[in-house]
């Protein structure tokens, strides 16, 4: 019972150094990716953190494996090349037995990474698009920031503002810059810049809105050539334009597990075993994990890591091709995902059984070579 505490203790520990590294990596490079659509004016920056906060469950459910994975290399890594292995082979600690071991931090994973999968993922996804879907009805104005330029429409439309009132219908100091496109939209035609003293936000009954500003100039022309018209205006409209806010998730993502149980759509049953193929990856990963972890002392803990990372990425790359594949109904429904987990538990069974079976064989041929010497 002390070596399985101390098994599962070290797994763990070395579980959740790696899945924080690993969390904290992902949700840089996203928020890296939200904060530059919020400095374009697509995102109110107030919901950043919640954005980030829901898509948490959705990483974590593809982070644990691989942490667990990665995890249980380091851990018995780093136990055989202090040859703490050793040690406990020598009091009858066998792979199969090591295996079994690892099971217990495995189904705490597992469970977890189910109740995310099945549950708080799909909720999380649902919560950010709801959020995403109110960010898109916004205007311009809405996500306006005084004293900021502010580029939209993949930069050719650039806004500034000295001031803005609190209830955001009012304007002070008014700058607007854009390009001028052809009919195709492949080709620049120059370029128009509106100055105004003033503006204001106004409502038409189809509901779109116009910013309608008072007292300022119109330049038109191309940058480089002294061709620029200016015209004075007493009052001009300009329709401001919606943010177009990326998402990077897929609607049947938000769509809850129970749903999924009596979808008929390809699709959606591909989503269904995908979220069950997750638990199953963490067993899986542990069955890889527990034989590649054996080092030889002289060579050095991490000599295996990467021929092991390498095995991992075309686990995974095949059930992505697999769920493509029973998207577009190339594989039966029943078939699914779960061939994919085969294959790799099957390499799983042969790498933990292949030193006993290699030894055996070692040792009857010995036994061969003395009988007929």
């Amino acid at each position: 019972m002390i070596v399985f505490r101390y098994l599962c203790r070290e797994v763990l520990l070395t579980l959740s150094a790696v899945s924080a590294v690993l969390l904290v990596i992902i949700m840089s490079g996203r928020f890296i990716r939200y904060l530059a659509q919020a400095a374009q004016g697509m995102l109110d920056p107030g919901v950043l953190l919640l954005i980030m906060a829901y898509r948490i469950p959705g990483f974590l459910q593809l982070i644990l494996p691989l942490g667990l994975f990665l995890g249980i290399l380091l851990a018995y890594g780093r136990m055989y090349l202090d040859s703490e292995m050793t040690v406990l082979s020598a009091t009858g600690m066998s792979q199969r037995r090591l295996f079994v071991y690892s099971l217990a931090p495995a189904t705490v994973v597992a469970l977890l990474v189910g109740w995310l999968s099945l549950g708080l993922a799909p909720q999380g996804i649902g919560q950010m698009e709801r959020i995403l879907n109110q960010q898109s009805a916004l205007t311009e104005l809405d996500t306006l920031v005084p004293g900021r330029f502010q580029s939209m429409k993949n930069g050719s439309r650039v806004t500034y503002t000295e001031s803005l009132s609190e209830d955001r219908t009012a304007l002070a100091g008014v700058f607007i810059s854009e390009k001028q496109l052809s009919r195709d939209g492949d080709k620049e035609r120059g370029i128009s810049v509106l100055v105004a003293e003033s503006g204001r936000q106004e409502i038409q009954p189809d509901g779109s809105r116009y910013l309608i500003l008072e007292n300022g100039y119109r330049y038109d022309g191309n940058p480089g050539q002294a061709d620029y018209r200016a015209i004075r205006y007493e009052t001009y409209g300009v329709l401001l334009p919606k943010p177009e806010v990326a998402i990077d998730v897929t609607e049947r993502e938000a769509i809850p597990t129970r749903e999924l149980l009596t979808a008929e759509h390809p699709r959606l049953k591909s989503e269904l075993q995908w979220r069950l193929s997750i638990p199953v990856l963490v067993f899986v990963v542990t069955l890889l994990a527990v034989p590649l972890s054996r080092v030889n002392p002289r060579q050095g803990r991490f000599l295996k890591l990467l021929p092991a990372i390498l095995l991992y990425m075309a686990y995974l790359a095949l059930l992505i091709a697999a769920r493509g594949m029973l998207d577009k109904e190339k594989i039966p429904a029943a078939l699914g995902l779960w061939w994919v987990h085969g294959i790799f538990a099957l390499i799983g069974l042969l790498l933990l059984y292949w030193e006993p079976i290699r030894l055996r064989w070692a040792a009857r041929r010995s036994v061969l070579e003395v009988a007929h010497g």
